[in-house]
């Protein structure tokens, strides 16, 4: 069993920057990978980035330069540093752990912990 906790989401305007946390509980790598996603209203949830055990990442097109994922093995602690920050980053961000991934793909049905959101929301 693992546990979740996300911490970290704000409002701040376009440009700006934020760290989002996943403080996480029990048996943390259930599997090789955790990941955060986001869901913006009316959309979808949407892959950000992934990590695996290892260190090796992958990042959705949109997070690419901009976010950086990483984990703190030693406070069973994943990160989110996101940096210039754009309104359409606006969305409820997740962490997620117990899950697979493949190149560039994060699979959301394969991932069976879950954080219980942060709201991020950037003005312009």
């Amino acid at each position: 069993q693992v546990h979740l906790v996300d911490s970290g989401g704000d409002s701040v305007q376009t440009g700006g920057s934020l760290r989002l946390s996943c403080a996480a509980s029990g048996d943390t790598w259930i599997s090789d990978w955790m990941a955060w996603f986001r869901q913006a209203p009316g959309e979808e949830r949407e892959l950000v980035a992934g990590i695996d055990k290892d260190g090796g990442t992958t990042y959705a097109d949109s997070a690419k330069d901009r976010f950086t994922i990483s984990t703190d093995n030693a406070k069973n602690t994943l990160y989110l540093q996101m940096t210039s920050l754009k309104p359409e980053d606006t969305a409820m961000y997740y962490c997620a752990a117990g899950g697979f991934c493949s190149g560039a793909n994060c699979y959301e049905s394969t991932f069976g912990y879950w954080g219980q959101g942060t709201q991020v929301t950037v003005s312009s």
